[in-house]
């Protein structure tokens, strides 16, 4: 039919999971917090319900630089091919280039993103050891990561908060060929309005992308978080559907209705085609699956 909106792939961009067994998957000791277990088995029956086409594994924290059950997910799918994931080193480490590309060259098509914790407060200075998390990122190790990772054909995933912005976007600006993703809205509610301008010029960059998930890090009310509607307007005006994505689509069918929700209402002004390119043909594209 003329002017249908095309089909949308259903895609999770942003999903922890956790293994429960903690001898064969133990958490790093430098883990910033340990997570009840929200094991693969369990995910893979709730993404068939839920019929979901595809699911970006972002790697946690509680196992640092140890990937092993995040290639244990990938071993461990319902459907080939569906999971993809982040991977977490320390952007600042000597040996991070080579340890990303044996990480990539084991688990080929798998690895889509370096994840990079962002989130110190102002006047709190980098960390340069211990959990990887809040490193300087104008240190000159970071752009030799940074462009290991384009060479390996990676994005730059970024958890931060608005404070950060004028960092990253001067990366962005140095790697035009890299995909940096800003996840969670960039936390809105731990930042200024003024601090927000700067994450919302990232969206004339061309090559920087907003994840529509954590919407409660922007709001102060409970779920549909209603109050973060002007901003969630502002970032579909400031980066356009076609480099936004869904992310967060819980784990079970009540956080995954829950979820719709906050979708539908918090998105209702854009046209269906807007609202298919977020809800998975933007992941489809940037992470390279067939649609």
């Amino acid at each position: 039919m003329a002017g249908a909106a095309p089909k949308s792939p259903l895609i999770d961009t942003h999903i922890h999971l956790f293994g429960d067994d903690q001898k064969r998957f133990p958490y790093h000791t430098n883990a910033v917090y340990r997570a009840e277990p929200s094991p693969v088995e369990s995910y893979v029956k709730f993404a068939k319900e839920a019929k979901l086409d595809h699911t970006i594994v972002v790697h946690p924290e509680p196992y640092q630089d140890d990937h092993r059950y995040l290639e244990y997910c990938f071993a461990n799918e319902h459907i080939p091919g569906f999971f993809k994931g982040t991977c977490l080193f320390d952007p600042i480490a000597k040996d991070t280039p080579d340890r990303m590309a044996e990480l990539v060259q084991k688990n080929p098509k798998r690895i889509v993103a370096l994840r990079i914790h962002t989130n110190r407060a102002q006047g709190v200075a980098p960390t340069k050891k211990g959990p990887i998390r809040d490193r300087d990122l104008k240190h000159p190790a970071v752009k030799t990561t940074i462009q290991k990772a384009q060479d390996l054909g990676l994005a730059i995933e970024m958890h931060c908060i608005p404070l950060h912005a004028p960092e990253i976007a001067a990366l962005a600006r140095d790697f035009p060929k890299t995909p940096f993703i800003i996840d969670h809205l960039a936390r809105a509610g731990q930042g200024t309005p003024e601090q927000y301008e700067n994450v919302l010029a990232m969206g004339k960059l061309g090559n920087v992308y907003m994840k529509f998930s954590g919407v409660r890090y922007s709001s102060k009310q409970d779920a549909p978080y209603r109050d973060a509607k002007p901003l969630v307007r502002r970032v579909y005006d400031a980066f356009g559907s076609n480099h936004m994505m869904w992310g967060g689509l819980g784990a079970s069918m009540p956080e995954f209705r829950l979820a719709q929700m906050v979708f539908n209402e918090l998105l209702d002004f854009a046209p269906e085609k807007d609202k298919a390119q977020i809800r998975g043909l933007t992941a489809t594209q940037l992470f390279g699956w067939n649609s």
